[in-house]
């Protein structure tokens, strides 16, 4: 991936999304089902597209939204469906569009108390809530976000009755039955005026803010970090939580600085990503440099992206932590400091992230729950309580209750943000210093990145691939121990490749939208070493595909 020359820098006027532009295209712009782009596509997380691009449209969240009421009706889920949305420009009136087709088809909605922007953990709360200890009328939710992704991007996720993001049973459902009514040029579509939407008797408002800012208590220990008294920095990144942090410092005593918190649906505030673009993503050092230059003003300081599902830990010590070594530290602390969770409690972590979170949960006894990509994977194991903590390489995590139960099904970047400063009010440094502890005893790996072109052919061969494929018996010097197909947690299928030595090891997955391949890398031996992993990893996967 070559580096813009724009990366870190901020963002000019010519690079700022036309808002007026865009949102006459939400409504104007007719999608054509027969091209692919222009299809409901749920990946990981749902549909996402642009309307400029009419891969993002009216249409399709009309189609989309008419889908999940059929696909409740098929399901039996006759409770309140909880709406949330987040601060792009095309979440607004997507969210009305979705509000006009559940009020007509009679679903009640539970919107936000005065229209406030609602992160994605406070959706995921809000059906656990309703649904713990009820056997009749559960839950379920949509989250209007496409997460982190550029201004110009929209996105529809939807959450089921476990509040955590729908499985790929329920998703291809509603993807095919979506594209049906698209092709049918929305003919079988229910829908009401919003005026009359927003009037219906199942149209309620509903207090995200307050009840997730109350329960929080139940998941950190507010009360070490309030009398460590540490001076903390928050950039909400312009997104849904921007309301939520000055709430969350009032009610617990927290001595918490917001550094920013302008809603500007052109982002404009931001630094430029990696390739130029602009991402509210608090993974990227291009992004956070606004608040990295800040660090020596604060004790510790984090962001959360747009649906404040993803964190960034920015530390005095170390700047702007990789989500893979935080994840680490998180797993050290929270197993050390959790005595009401179960001792069988696991950690749950992708194929892709760090061999080091192995290496962190051996030393702590406690056993490893490896699934492929997708945060839906985790959802069984907290809802029961036999996973403590869960995570992804991409800066996505969870953790349960004090007590061990359940809190949320889906990625919660201010209970991790927060958890940071728990680390270091109880560790009595940051948790930068608290990683480096860890390498001195465990090793200090390398991890990378890095996308290999594939044809389409390519792609499908890979995601398909047998371990009887690969003949390689070595990589980077090293003997090859495991190639996996199918993710030893849960025995799902990757849809690529992993390869692994014991000091290395790679994977590969094809990409959903371009003509690449992903591949992921790590060694304990070393920058160097990692080059000839990333290097072998092609020539294998080449060989395999072959």
């Amino acid at each position: 991936m070559r580096t813009s020359p724009f990366a870190g820098k901020p963002v000019t006027a010519e690079t700022l999304v036309n808002v007026p532009r865009l949102i006459t295209a939400y409504y104007t712009e007719t999608p054509d089902p027969a091209i692919l782009e222009q299809r409901v596509s749920f990946g990981t997380s749902g549909h996402r597209g642009s309307a400029l691009k009419r891969s993002f449209n009216e249409a399709h969240i009309l189609a989309t939204t008419q889908a999940i009421c059929l696909y409740r009706q098929h399901q039996g889920t006759d409770g309140p469906l909880f709406l949330g949305i987040d601060t792009h420009a095309l979440s607004t009136p997507a969210a009305a569009t979705a509000l006009e087709v559940l009020a007509a088809n009679g679903v009640q909605a539970m919107i936000a108390a005065n229209d406030q922007y609602t992160p994605t953990p406070a959706v995921s709360l809000a059906i656990l809530t309703h649904n713990r200890h009820r056997k009749t009328g559960p839950a379920d939710g949509i989250v209007v976000t496409p997460s982190h992704n550029p201004p110009q991007d929209g996105g529809i996720k939807y959450n089921a009755p476990h509040g955590g993001p729908a499985d790929t049973a329920a998703t291809g459902w509603i993807e095919k039955k979506a594209n049906e009514l698209l092709e049918a040029r929305l003919r079988d579509i229910k829908r009401w005026p919003l005026a009359q939407a927003l009037a219906a008797a199942t149209t309620h408002r509903y207090d995200y803010l307050t009840a997730y800012v109350a329960d929080l208590g139940n998941v950190l220990d507010m009360e070490a970090i309030r009398a460590a008294k540490l001076n903390l920095g928050v950039d909400p990144l312009g997104g849904a939580g921007v309301a939520y942090w000055p709430r969350i410092a009032e009610r617990y005593g927290l001595n918490l600085n917001i550094v920013n918190t302008t809603v500007d649906p052109t982002f404009r505030f931001m630094t430029a990503d990696w390739d130029g673009q602009i991402r509210m993503d608090p993974s990227s050092a291009f992004a956070m440099q606004r608040l990295i230059e800040m660090k020596d003003r604060f004790d510790l300081a984090f962001a959360c992206d747009t649906d404040h599902d993803r964190h960034g830990i920015v530390t005095k010590s170390h700047g702007l932590m990789q989500a893979n070594h935080y994840l680490c530290t998180a797993i050290y602390h929270l197993f050390r400091h959790r005595p009401k969770w179960a001792k069988s409690a696991a950690v749950g972590k992708t194929l892709v992230s760090s061999a080091m979170i192995d290496r962190v949960a051996a030393k702590l006894g406690r056993r490893i729950f490896e699934v492929p990509v997708g945060f839906k994977w985790f959802v069984d194991g907290l809802l029961d309580g036999s996973l403590g903590f869960v995570g992804e390489e991409s800066a996505g995590a969870s953790l349960a209750r004090l007590d061990g139960t359940v809190w949320t099904t889906d990625k919660d970047g201010i209970a991790l943000a927060l958890l940071s400063a728990e680390i270091t009010a109880r560790a009595g440094c940051d948790p930068g210093e608290v990683y480096q502890q860890l390498t001195s005893e465990l090793g200090d790996p390398a991890y990378a990145r890095v996308d290999a072109p594939a044809t389409p052919e390519q792609k499908q061969r890979l995601s398909k691939l047998s371990p009887k494929q690969v003949t390689s018996s070595e990589l980077a010097g090293e003997k090859i121990t495991t190639v996996l197909t199918n993710a030893p947690g849960n025995g799902a299928a990757i849809g690529g490749l992993k390869v692994g030595t014991q000091n290395c090891w790679f994977a590969a997955r094809p990409s959903g939208t371009e003509n690449v391949y992903k591949i992921y890398a790590e060694s304990f031996l070393g920058p160097d070493h990692l080059n000839r992993v990333l290097d072998e990893a092609q020539t294998i996967v080449t060989k395999s595909l072959a």
